[in-house]
């Protein structure tokens, strides 16, 4: 069967396996609840199974599969933008000057002022990421300049994280930090999910508009340009879409990696190789792929609280290094 063929098969089975997951999520966790009855929980506030859904299961899930959407096509649109395999968020600094947000809101003990201080923060965090690369990159759009401020943002960000954990002003305070820079959906309300989605949203639909200059620019940038595609435009709604997108995700979640990694470089053999094909997949395999996570967080250790980032590093840290074993071979 052609990819062509494949290609409708291959998104109807994601958004199959990103359903079952989400109801699984629902229903998986030290109680079994039926997530069918989600639909009468709305009515039904004064049961303990509807509040369990609405109140802690429903708002995780949820998150699960935006922030694996977002983190999926993000990595998918930046890896095709920067023609680099090794691309992903946090590449560009978002994730760690998100996460310095949130330290800083820790640090200066805003979080005691306002329960929506750290996300608003982080969320502050992203923003000012992306303007600076902005500035740093300017009219020139080059793509090393890109990378190269994004690994300057980032390595600012860690070292003024690590200032704030060393100067912490009492130990509760650096083990709230360390513990919300590891990443987790745990204990995330409704409310969060207002927060975080709108952004998503306008990140995501910003990334996917850059599906058809993707596919030109894999021919290379001349090319791409003979055949009328604005590559600033591109490189805006890449960049800034990615801050968006991924800055209200982490503003939420704290930071969790690979995922931009790992779901496009599973998926891009089965669509073709075809940057604006894989774009739709890698949002669908994202979202199914955190909502597996998640559930294995609650499953394998339902008494101690192993957070979502950590399982995600333990799978991508082996992935990113055979991609590097094979990268060396391919071009050996």
């Amino acid at each position: 069967m052609t990819a062509d063929r494949r290609y409708p098969l291959l998104l109807a089975g994601l958004s199959l396996l990103a359903a079952l997951l989400f109801l699984a999520s629902l229903g998986l966790g030290q109680v079994w609840i039926d997530p069918l009855t989600l639909v009468t929980a709305f009515n039904d506030t004064d049961s303990a199974e509807a509040v369990i859904l609405v109140e802690i299961r429903l708002p995780r899930a949820l998150l699960g599969a935006a922030i694996g959407a977002i983190l999926g096509l993000s990595g998918a649109v930046l890896q095709g933008f920067l023609r680099n395999p090794l691309a992903e968020p946090g590449l560009l600094g978002i994730s760690a000057t998100a996460s310095l947000g949130a330290v800083i809101a820790i640090y200066a003990g805003l979080t005691a002022l306002h329960p929506y201080a750290l996300p608003l923060c982080a969320l502050a965090g992203a923003l000012i990421a992306v303007t600076l690369v902005q500035m740093l990159v300017g009219r020139s759009g080059d793509i090393l300049v890109i990378i190269l401020a994004g690994v300057a943002l980032s390595s600012l960000a860690g070292a003024l994280t690590s200032l704030a954990l060393n100067l912490a002003p009492s130990p509760f305070a650096a083990l709230e930090i360390v513990f919300w820079m590891l990443g987790s959906l745990t204990d995330r309300s409704l409310v969060h999910v207002g927060l975080a989605l709108p952004f998503i949203a306008v990140g995501g639909v910003m990334l996917a508009l850059t599906g058809r200059a993707l596919d030109a620019l894999a021919l290379g940038p001349d090319v791409a340009r003979s055949l009328g595609v604005n590559l600033d435009r591109t490189r805006v709604l890449a960049v800034v879409g990615t801050a968006i997108g991924v800055g209200g995700a982490t503003a939420v979640s704290g930071a969790i990696g690979f995922v931009g990694l790992i779901v496009p470089h599973l998926l891009r053999p089965l669509v073709g190789h075809r940057p604006s094909r894989l774009l739709p997949a890698s949002a669908l395999g994202g979202a199914a792929f955190l909502l597996a996570a998640d559930i294995a967080v609650r499953l394998v250790m339902p008494d101690r609280d192993l957070k979502l980032g950590v399982v995600t590093a333990i799978l991508g840290a082996p992935f990113f290094l055979w991609l590097l074993i094979s990268l060396r071979r391919r071009t050996s």
